[in-house]
């Protein structure tokens, strides 16, 4: 299983993984009794059950580059075209427009 944390304006907001090919993302509990917190998307609304799905949630996916640019990258990160999340975790850690961040999970990595 693969796992990476997602930031929400710097803050720890929860953990995205993939088992197979089942994604899931949960809401970190810390950030979930802070009062101030808001959901990553509205399609993600705060709550302590999982989120399950066959696919990459939308939220993680609009992260991610199209068309030449994204061509670019898996070409030179050698990178499948297909493995969105590796994708996610390769390019969606750095500089750019939005709230979300997406980081390595290295105590997931760990175990």
């Amino acid at each position: 299983m693969k796992t990476v944390q997602v930031f929400y304006n710097n803050k720890l907001a929860g953990y995205l993984s993939k088992d197979g090919d089942k994604y899931r993302f949960v809401y970190e509990k810390q950030y979930l009794t802070t009062t101030d917190s808001r959901p990553i998307s509205l399609t993600l609304p705060l709550q302590e059950a999982p989120y399950e799905s066959d696919i990459l949630f939308p939220a993680f996916v609009n992260l991610l580059s199209e068309g030449s640019n994204k061509a670019m990258q898996v070409r030179l990160l050698k990178i499948d075209e297909n493995d969105y999340f590796g994708l996610l975790l390769a390019t969606a850690g750095g500089d750019h427009i939005g709230p979300l961040t997406i980081k390595e999970d290295h105590a997931a990595a760990g175990n």
